[in-house]
């Protein structure tokens, strides 16, 4: 049965489950959803996900939101993207959390604030607050990154699409290839994988 994945491009998040499902070799289809013009506060929408959020997953009878918990499913479903044994999982799980708290949970509004806010909302102060974050919390996986191939594992995990999700962005966000060559080399490798595609050729744009 191929599973369905309410997303739109913009978004970082639905992004990392829509990875996840392509290089997991998953069976999925997206569905379009216009968070711009209000479709996640529609009530159809809160039936189907109270928080309003994208991405929702649909699996069958099976509706399950949130990057992570999509990911954690599609990993464990599939058998792949979730390391090899009990102690890799642990720090699978270690880096996914570390990138909902310091990396996406920063850069998503970061990138929203500076791009997608009416120009006379967006606050400075705000913005440069987040964006010293940002940094700090990519100079840590730039550390890691200097040791090993992947942050988590041997072999490309759900962590390394987690903490990459926002990362392949064309907005101004205030992060810079170039500064961070550990990343630059891991961003790659990830883009090498057979089946990757940039965010805004998997799933539709709201602004084209």
């Amino acid at each position: 049965m191929t599973m369905k994945l309410h997303c739109f491009g913009e978004s970082g998040n639905a992004y990392k489950a829509a990875l996840t499902l392509t290089l997991a070799d998953a069976a999925w289809e997206p569905v379009f959803v216009d968070f711009f013009n209000g479709a996640t506060r529609t009530p159809e929408f809160r039936a189907l996900n109270v928080m309003g959020e994208v991405p929702v997953l649909e699996d069958g009878d099976l509706v399950l939101t949130q990057s992570g918990v999509i990911q954690d499913y599609i990993s464990s479903k599939t058998g792949k993207l979730g390391g090899k044994s009990a102690a890799e999982r642990r720090d699978v799980l270690r880096w996914m959390f570390f990138d909902n708290h310091k990396v996406s949970g920063v850069a998503g509004p970061l990138r929203f604030n500076m791009n997608f806010l009416p120009a006379d909302k967006r606050n400075a102060d705000v913005n440069g607050f987040l964006a010293m974050r940002l940094a700090s919390a990519l100079k840590i996986m730039e550390a890691q990154l200097a040791e090993t191939k992947w942050l988590a594992a041997d072999d490309m995990t759900i962590a390394d699409i987690a903490c990459a999700g926002y990362l392949y962005y064309p907005e101004d966000f205030t992060f810079d290839r170039k500064d961070y060559p550990n990343i630059d080399r891991w961003l790659d490798a990830i883009a090498a994988q057979p089946g990757w595609k940039h965010p805004y050729d998997m799933m539709q744009r709201a602004f084209l």
